[in-house]
């Protein structure tokens, strides 16, 4: 139970060739180089694999220590996507990108991740508590459980229909993937409620911590934007209003 395989690894690969092409595809095409779009698409994923195992690294310091826990099973996608969006402003601030990028990523992420699932799924990990609802799975303990990996599923394929429609509306521009995230760290730290996740302070679960963490940065993140958008706005505002005022020269 809890074991990848090869059936893992095909559902992942699956993951990352469905967010490749749907990136292609966005409807907000970059401006950018191709020397740019491979550094960012680099810091995307080193960031998320990276983010994706600290947890369980930190956790095991014997095995940090060896080098042993960076190649053990364990990752936590909350991590990841988390690791993502750093690796990618890191990325963009090497190769020299100043726009926002995370419109583009936002659907394929979600979409990713909703397969990604599947294969947690498959491969009998990250499942639920146990539950007597008639859709309860049995992951080889004899019990029947949440299937958590399939609510999770639901949840990010919702969510990419939902930003999808956002972004040809055009709201929430510039904002779409921390809108994203947001969203799913309140969907995670109410899912944690129905997974057998050990509980640290206050009957919470590191998961759900580390939910209550993100939600504030990345919120700040938000008004930060918000800020900065409005300062370029009245700059350019007073840039226009100053050109038009400006006396002409007699000839």
């Amino acid at each position: 139970m809890g074991t990848p395989g090869l059936t893992y690894a095909v559902i992942m690969l699956a993951a990352i060739v469905a967010a490749v092409v749907l990136q292609r595809r966005t409807p907000h095409t970059l401006d950018i180089s191709a020397r740019q779009r491979a550094g960012i698409a680099l810091g995307a994923f080193c960031g998320a694999m990276l983010g994706a195992k600290l947890p369980f690294v930190f956790a095991d310091w014997e095995g940090l220590l060896s080098g042993r826990a960076w190649f053990d099973n364990g990752k936590t996608i909350m991590f990841g996507m988390v690791g993502g969006y750093f690796g990618v402003e890191l990325a963009k601030a090497i190769v020299g990108v100043r726009m926002k990028t995370g419109d583009s990523f936002a659907v394929p992420v979600a979409v990713a991740v909703a397969i990604g699932r599947i294969a947690c799924f498959a491969a009998g990990c990250c499942f639920g508590r146990e539950t007597t609802l008639p859709w309860g799975v049995d992951f080889g303990d004899g019990l029947r459980r949440h299937p958590t990996q399939l609510y999770e599923t639901a949840f990010h394929l919702a969510a990419a229909g939902v930003l999808a429609a956002l972004q040809r509306r055009g709201m929430f521009r510039g904002q779409l993937i921390k809108l994203y995230f947001l969203s799913y760290f309140v969907y995670r730290f109410a899912s944690e409620f129905i997974r057998p996740e050990p509980r640290l302070w206050l009957d919470l679960t590191g998961y759900q911590w580390a939910a209550l963490a993100f939600i504030p940065l990345f919120a700040s993140l938000w008004i930060h934007d918000r800020v900065g958008q409005g300062g370029s706005a009245l700059q350019s505002a007073a840039a226009r209003h100053s050109t038009k005022e400006a006396p002409r020269k007699s000839v």
